[in-house]
């Protein structure tokens, strides 16, 4: 499953909730009226003009049940979607890669993918972990650092592994 947003609360006293968009915004989700294994149906969405969405599902009505829905994260089949160009990515196809560097060494497994703005970044969790210092390291998303990655790895610059 892939998550592509994350209720925030509820939005006025109908039934709408707010939404913290996690992919490439409102357009992924419009592709999308079935969420959570068809658990929720999407039946309105516009965005709030603060980066986010407002949306509305069959199976809330009011207020209350908006609340109850706080921190609900909105999640499809890999499979429902799109298929990417060469280079893209979904994070969610990242996480769990085994991470090596381009003269074979194993560094450990990618936890997640960051973005503060610049790229995205990969957090590669050491294996074997240090005794002291840093347990994890950071690799951002370029092509001198990541040189590329299929189904079970991703390869990174030996100079970027650096511990």
């Amino acid at each position: 499953m892939v998550e592509l947003a994350a209720i925030t609360g509820a939005h006025g006293v109908a039934g709408e909730v707010r939404l913290k968009l996690l992919g490439e915004g409102i357009d992924a989700l419009r592709q999308h009226d079935h969420f959570n294994g068809g658990a929720l149906t999407l039946t309105k969405l516009r965005p709030d003009n603060k980066g986010g969405a407002i949306a509305r599902f069959a199976e809330c009505r009011d207020r209350t049940a908006a609340e109850k829905l706080r921190g609900t994260v909105l999640t499809v089949p890999r499979q429902q979607l799109p298929e990417l160009g060469e280079g893209e990515y979904y994070h969610a196809d990242l996480i769990g890669l085994t991470a090596e560097t381009d003269k074979g060494r194993r560094v450990g497994a990618v936890i997640a993918v960051h973005n503060f703005g610049a790229t995205d970044i990969v957090e590669i969790a050491l294996d074997p972990p240090p005794a002291k210092g840093m347990k994890a390291i950071m690799v951002p998303v370029t092509r001198q650092a990541v040189i590329g990655w299929d189904d079970t790895r991703l390869v990174i610059c030996e100079d970027f592994a650096d511990q």
